[in-house]
């Protein structure tokens, strides 16, 4: 089956995606393009999705640089191919040939470009990361490379949407205690809130004073045909998830 990559218009010409489960080698609960090395899948089918991934980028697979992910407000700054995978939630660079990638399965994936600098970004933005500044601490690392905010570009990828991220209403705590604002990123009035993870991503960003800053508006909980999700194999009762890689590259 075909690579199924989702690009916008904000990133392009620059070389990029956020790519959906279709076209990988992976099978069972796993089935399709899973590029989480910390799955239980099989490491050298893992590799063989790395591989297609790669080659759909036009870059060595030694070039395709990963993190070890930790939902924290760390970003490391990449100048050449990278051969472990760093641990940190966002990536910036400078140097063409280097593709940056994310891995999630209902966390944000958001990919930044500046294309008259030639400077670009990669963060995992779930709600902790979101919460701690990645998003700001991703466009401060990019302007360290000349990078302007006002001309920057940021894409969040599918994500999972408000309708179908529940949580419990004291979790709603934590972001009205770092703003009375963000009441506004929960609905409901049952025993359940649900919160609007992209909206407040999107919130952030602006706030931090990008250029522009835009959702591709897929769930990833929604869709599974499309998407892994941890959410939903949760519900499901699945021993393990998938993880959706997104990339992009000078």
């Amino acid at each position: 089956m075909t690579l199924e990559i989702l690009t916008s218009d904000s990133l392009s010409p620059l070389r990029h995606g956020f790519f959906t489960r279709r076209g990988g080698a992976s099978s069972g609960v796993f089935s399709g393009l899973n590029c989480g090395q910390g799955s239980s899948d099989q490491s050298n089918i893992v590799a063989i999705n790395r591989q297609r991934v790669a080659q759909a980028m036009g870059v060595p697979v030694e070039s395709l640089v990963t993190m070890n992910q930790v939902h924290s407000a760390d970003v490391v700054t990449v100048d050449e191919p990278v051969t472990e995978r760093v641990r940190a939630d966002a990536l910036v660079t400078d140097r063409p040939g280097l593709a940056l990638s994310i891995l999630t399965a209902d966390c944000q994936p958001v990919l930044f470009a500046d294309h008259e600098a030639g400077v670009i970004g990669a963060a995992h933005a779930g709600w902790r990361g979101a919460l701690s500044g990645v998003l700001e601490a991703t466009i401060d690392a990019m302007e360290k490379l000349g990078a302007e905010r006002g001309r920057t570009a940021a894409v969040i990828g599918p994500t999972i949407s408000q309708r179908a991220y529940e949580v419990d209403w004291d979790f709603m705590d934590e972001f009205v205690a770092d703003d009375p604002a963000n009441q506004r990123f929960f609905a409901g009035n049952g025993e359940k809130a649900q919160f609007d993870l992209p909206g407040y991503g999107l919130q952030r960003l602006r706030r931090a004073g990008i250029g522009q800053a835009v959702w591709t508006r897929h769930c990833t909980y929604s869709d599974p045909e499309r998407f892994y999700s941890y959410r939903r194999s949760v519900h499901c009762k699945e021993a393990d998830y998938g993880r959706l890689i997104s990339v992009i590259r000078l």
